[in-house]
C-alpha cells in the first residue's frame, strides 16, 4: 500500500466528489490533508476522514481570490512547517455554444480552473524549493485532451493545466519536485447525476470498459502521483476514463 505517512497535502474543492474522494484517500495513505473548499463547505470532508481515523483540518478558501489561495499555502506552512502534496481540484463548468457564450462565463471557468492553478503552485513552489521535494497534481478533463462541444471554455481551461503543468515540470525537475496532470473522464459525481439513465447508457457504450468512472478511481490515480513509487514521473497526463479517449 502506498505510504504517504507525515506527508502534509493541500486538495482545493475538497468538499464533494472527486475532491473529497481524493482528501479521503490521501488521508488513508497516511498524509495530513487541508481540505479546502468555499465556506465551511469542507466540513463534512474533514469529519469523514477523522472517523476513519485519519488526519485532517478544514480551510476556507476561494481559489478565483490570489490572496485567499496563498492565504491557504502559507497558512499551511505555518502551522505545519512544509507541504509536500498540493492538488489542483477545484473547477466550474458553464457550459453553452460558443456563439451563445457569455464573455463573464468564459472569464470565470479560466479564472476558476486554470489561473487558480497558477496561484496555487506560485505558492507552493517556494517553501517545495526550499525542500527540494513536492508533488503537484492537477485534475484536468478528457475534455481537454479530445475536445467537447459546448465546452469550449472549459476545454480550454483544462488543457491549459496540461501544458502549464508540462512547463513547471522541467522548471523544477532539478529540485526534487514532480507536476503531473490526472485526466478523468466521464465520473458519477453530483455534475452526472444529472443525467438521465439512458443518457449514462449511451456514454458507457463509448468507454471501452462499459462503466462510468467513480471518483476513487481518480483519487486512486492523484495518491499514486503523490507517493514516493511515482519519484520518476514528471510532465505527465495519467488518463483515468475507461479507454474513452485513448
Amino acid at each position: 500500500m502506498l505510504d504517504l505517512s507525515g506527508k502534509i497535502a493541500v486538495v482545493t474543492g475538497a468538499s464533494r466528489g472527486i475532491g473529497r474522494a481524493i482528501a479521503q484517500t490521501l488521508a488513508a495513505r497516511g498524509a495530513h490533508v487541508v481540505a479546502a473548499a468555499r465556506g465551511d463547505n469542507a466540513a463534512d470532508t474533514v469529519a469523514l476522514i477523522e472517523q476513519s481515523g485519519g488526519h485532517s483540518e478544514r480551510a476556507t478558501v476561494d481559489v478565483t481570490d490570489h490572496e485567499s489561495l496563498e492565504a491557504l499555502v502559507s497558512g499551511t506552512v505555518t502551522r505545519h512547517g512544509r507541504i509536500d502534496i498540493l492538488v489542483n481540484n477545484a473547477g466550474i463548468a458553464r457550459d453553452q455554444l460558443l456563439l451563445r457564450m457569455k464573455r463573464a462565463d468564459w472569464d470565470d471557468v479560466l479564472a476558476t480552473n486554470l489561473t487558480a492553478a497558477f496561484t496555487a503552485v506560485q505558492a507552493a513552489l517556494k517553501p517545495m524549493l526550499k525542500q527540494r521535494s513536492g508533488r503537484i497534481i492537477s485534475v484536468s478533463s478528457v475534455v481537454g485532451q479530445a475536445g467537447n462541444a459546448g465546452q469550449s471554455n472549459y476545454a480550454a481551461s483544462k488543457a491549459g493545466l496540461i501544458g502549464f503543468s508540462k512547463a513547471v515540470a522541467r522548471e523544477v525537475a532539478s529540485r526534487g519536485i514532480t507536476v503531473n496532470v490526472v485526466a478523468p473522464g466521464l465520473v458519477a459525481t453530483d455534475m452526472t447525476t444529472a443525467i438521465t439513465t439512458r443518457a449514462q447508457e449511451d456514454w458507457a457504450t463509448q468507454i471501452p470498459l462499459g462503466r462510468i468512472g467513480t471518483p476513487e478511481d481518480v483519487a486512486a490515480a492523484v495518491c499514486f502521483l503523490a507517493s514516493d513509487e511515482a519519484s520518476y514521473i514528471t510532465g505527465q497526463v495519467l488518463a483515468v476514463n475507461g479507454g474513452m479517449y485513448m
